[in-house]
């Protein structure tokens, strides 16, 4: 599977893993790319449940389709991690999906592993939505089969303890140091975070502005209607 569809990807539909009929429905969308959310869709009691169902849900798809299909799995030292990483290595062995998506990314070494798992045809995306993972975004840019770095606005203000405004000022310097190790790894172009109202088509167009200003090539997307926008 080559990689220049999801490097030139604009938008990035989030879908829940447990729900395999919004699947084909996603990628409808003319999303970019489409990540499949095993982490923060899913509830704990369903989440084996939701993984195992993957491999059948995207072998229904049309192959050009899983080629823009990314899984979200559970972060490192979560207690569902080690299987999902086993799950994606498969899914991507079978060429059922593109790459995967690491929440919390904070070591390159957990991307280090999950490239061997996944294997060399697999792209991955590490989401930075920390502190500890702020002060190692060089680290995890220059990682195995790293395509984009990818920006957690909203967990990020979590962990910082900000309520941030709409703009959103406070996290320029953060989009700025994942723009800069970008460039520093030969990255393609990172993958700003999520409107998180919907509806607001006001301020999901002012994000979109700030983003393409800051040197984002793309945007993470909750709902269809965020995509063609």
């Amino acid at each position: 599977m080559s990689a220049p569809p999801l490097s030139l990807a604009r938008a990035f539909l989030f879908v829940p893993a447990d729900r395999p009929e919004r699947h084909a429905r996603a990628l409808a969308t003319g999303a970019g790319g489409v990540i499949v959310d095993l982490e923060d869709a899913v509830a704990p009691e369903r989440k084996a449940s939701a993984r195992e169902q993957l491999a059948s849900s995207f072998a229904a798809l049309p192959a050009e389709d899983r080629r823009r299909l990314l899984v979200r799995i559970n972060a490192a030292g979560t207690p569902w991690h080690d299987d999902d990483r086993a799950q994606v290595g498969a899914l991507v062995a079978q060429g059922l999906i593109a790459g995967i998506v690491l929440p919390k990314a904070e070591r390159a070494a957990d991307l280090s592993r999950l490239a061997v798992a996944a294997g060399p045809a697999a792209v991955l995306v590490p989401l930075i939505e920390s502190a500890a993972g702020l002060a190692a975004v060089d680290e995890l840019a220059a990682a195995p089969q790293v395509l984009r770095l990818a920006f957690g606005n909203l967990d990020f203000q979590a962990d910082l303890g900000l309520a941030c405004d709409a703009d959103e000022a406070e996290l320029v310097p953060v989009r700025l140091a994942l723009l800069l190790a970008t460039r520093r790894a030969g990255l393609a172009a990172p993958i700003d975070g999520v409107t998180p109202d919907w509806r607001d088509a006001a301020r999901l167009a002012e994000d979109t502005a700030r983003a393409r200003r800051g040197g984002f090539g793309a945007k993470l997307c909750i709902h269809p209607d965020q995509v063609a926008p």
